[in-house]
């Protein structure tokens, strides 16, 4: 037999082999698709729960890169930013469906478009997940008509 003949086991993917929070914080980080989803506005239904999303993104939201412009400063520049962590990707009900944080809590596989599964940052805006060009900053429209502002995004559970 010879040595290329010999297949040897693969590790596993730390996302496959550690839970959250046993994570790195560039493990941790590397698991953002940068989708743009988790900075959109939600409207939620006060007597269900249900989630309604909106096509309206937070103000540091840059629509392009689908990244956060102050990242660092970003709950200190709003109040009311939801900065992830193993326990609270546990407990918010409003993570868009195909967010790995959510797959990897819920034991589930990554989406096939995931860069750390693709190789590649594009692969989330050509499955359609990414919200580049689709949205409006929350400067531009008053809090008062986001409810005509609700869309559904692909993969959105209903």
């Amino acid at each position: 037999m010879a040595v290329s003949d010999v297949s040897y086991p693969r590790p596993l993917p730390f996302w496959e082999e550690k839970a959250l929070e046993e994570m790195s914080r560039a493990e941790w980080e590397s698991l953002c698709d940068g989708c743009g989803r988790c900075c959109l506005n939600k409207l939620e239904d006060y007597d269900t729960g249900e989630i309604a999303w909106t096509d309206v993104a937070c103000t540091l939201l840059d629509d392009k890169t689908c990244r956060c412009r102050d990242y660092e400063n970003r709950t200190r520049v709003i109040p009311d930013c939801v900065p992830l962590d193993a326990a609270t990707v546990r407990t918010i009900a409003w993570l868009p469906p195909t967010c790995a944080y959510r797959l990897i809590a819920e034991d589930r596989d990554l989406y096939w478009w995931h860069p750390l599964l693709s190789g590649d940052p594009e692969t989330v805006k050509l499955a359609g997940i990414s919200v580049e060009g689709k949205v409006i900053s929350e400067d531009e429209i008053p809090v008062e008509e986001y409810e005509d502002r609700v869309v559904t995004w692909p993969e959105e559970e209903g």
